[in-house]
């Protein structure tokens, strides 16, 4: 069972049968902030678009098999240079799939196969990481205390506090699970010497990350375990970076 889904619900739109699905480069995005790329390898991204489906499909328990997210849904697929990659949601106008963990960075080409009916190959780029944080949706971060509850301004973190951070892009872990296995241990991101963390702009030491990899039991989700600084301020911004690619600005946790 995922832990989370960071799915958004949209309304299906109508088309004719014979459309093929339509979609360009600038509206695939990540799907935890919906920016654009590069990306990098067992991301979550989402194709927004028109005729992508006939129907509305959203991952379920059953559409899960060998621990393994499936690659079509609602007789839909998507190919990342031509093979076939994990889908987490369908509808008319987006969807919602995995960059496989396998990938190396690059130009990568993906496409939208409806019914047979094929959607254009469209180029992005791939980096090792591309880090983006999960959004509330209020320009706060999606993190939760030690013992798993929601941070919110009326559950805000303090300072010294075990808070875990949600973020997608990564990049590969070690061990690096299959394209669309749902990892059941915790794993390290490869790139964790080059990972820093800034509260207000200030890095955070090494020994207060305590933790950045894979989420047990989630796909395409990583956490990273911190430790706030006894000097941390009310409600700071929060940046993450791997090497020289780093989430965007702009976001805050709640601190009190």
């Amino acid at each position: 069972m995922l832990r989370f889904r960071f799915i958004l619900a949209v309304l299906a739109g109508g088309a004719a049968w014979g459309q093929a699905p339509q979609y360009f480069s600038g509206s695939i995005v990540n799907s935890s902030d919906y920016t654009s790329g590069p990306f990098a390898p067992n991301s979550a991204l989402s194709i927004f678009g028109t005729n992508l489906s006939w129907s509305t499909h959203a991952l379920t328990s059953s559409d899960i098999a060998g621990n393994t997210l499936p690659t079509e849904l609602a007789n839909v697929a998507v190919y990342v240079d031509n093979w076939p990659a994990p889908l987490l949601y369908v509808s008319a106008t987006q969807i919602n799939f995995l960059v496989p963990g396998n990938e190396i960075g690059g130009s990568i080409t993906v496409r939208v196969v409806r019914e047979g009916v094929t959607g254009p190959g469209v180029t992005l780029t791939l980096t090792d990481a591309a880090p983006a944080l999960f959004d509330l949706g209020t320009g706060y971060v999606i993190a939760t205390h030690a013992d798993g509850s929601l941070i919110t301004a009326d559950s805000p973190a303090h300072a010294g506090d075990i808070v875990v951070v949600y973020a997608t892009g990564l990049g590969q872990t070690e061990p690096n699970p299959n394209p669309g296995e749902i990892p059941k241990t915790a794993a390290e991101i490869v790139a964790a010497a080059s990972l820093a963390v800034y509260l207000d702009g200030t890095p955070l030491q090494l020994w207060e990350i305590k933790y950045a990899g894979v989420t047990p039991f989630s796909v395409g989700l990583y956490q990273i375990n911190i430790q706030l600084p006894s000097t941390v301020g009310t409600n700071p911004q929060i940046q993450v970076a791997v090497g020289a690619q780093s989430s965007k600005t702009g976001l805050q946790i709640y601190v009190d």
